[in-house]
């Protein structure tokens, strides 16, 4: 079975499933935790090596000062709480973002859990908090400035800017580039997110929203993933 290697998921639709039953949107956002519970114990068992989960972007300290608050509330709870789930499964964290934005306790609680994790050897989850594919462009390209600079003011001619240098300057720098991208509750674009790394992936929408979204749904994702025939802009 061809599994891919690096599974990464827009959740979306939250919002529209409280609504849809007449609930606050941050009880959609708590039913939005159990489906990165029950998809990150599907993946790990279908054998992903790489989860990544886009769960908050730039654009989305732009909501109610409330709604950002309890999310950022519920991060906080959900790290701690996962923590031993993570040890007793071999589940590596790592959060990518613009983490300088983040409330302070969360900001520890994420660097606790990358701590305490950082030995497991099993599958890794990637959190994208706070992050946009846009803003990750910007700053591998002031990264690499940076580093061109310096290395004019020792003297030596800076390394030539080529695919391979510019994306050990990313975000997600040492994680291969998804293999798949699955967007939930039937919008049909990225959303500034990760726009290097998708160069060549394979997408997946689905009308389901992500609070419905479990082990069914993610087994229809990898099935349309098999049936891909991954060319890379050669001819086979």
């Amino acid at each position: 079975m061809n599994i891919p290697t690096h599974v990464s998921i827009i959740m979306d639709g939250n919002g529209r499933w409280a609504g849809q039953r007449g609930l606050p949107r941050l009880a959609g956002h708590a039913e939005g935790v159990e489906s990165v519970r029950a998809i990150t114990t599907c993946a790990a068992k279908a054998g992903v090596r790489y989860l990544s989960l886009y769960a908050f972007s730039e654009e989305n300290w732009n909501r109610s000062e409330a709604e950002v608050g309890g999310l950022m509330e519920m991060m906080f709870k959900s790290l701690k709480e996962e923590i031993s789930t993570f040890l007793d499964n071999g589940i590596r964290l790592r959060v990518i973002g613009h983490r300088d934005r983040l409330p302070a306790k969360v900001e520890e609680a994420i660097r606790e859990t990358e701590a305490l994790t950082a030995g497991c050897e099993g599958m890794t989850l990637i959190l994208m908090l706070s992050y946009s594919g846009k803003w990750d462009i910007l700053q591998a390209a002031r990264h690499y400035a940076q580093d061109c600079l310096d290395a004019l003011s020792r003297g030596k001619v800076p390394e030539e800017l080529d695919e391979r240098l510019f994306a050990g300057y990313l975000a997600t720098a040492g994680i291969p580039d998804p293999d798949l991208l699955i967007r939930t509750s039937g919008e049909l674009r990225i959303s500034n997110y990760m726009l290097w790394q998708t160069a060549y992936t394979e997408f997946y929408f689905t009308d389901v929203l992500w609070p419905d979204f479990r082990e069914k749904e993610f087994g229809l994702a990898l099935e349309a993933f098999q049936s891909r025939d991954r060319r890379y802009g050669k001819i086979k």
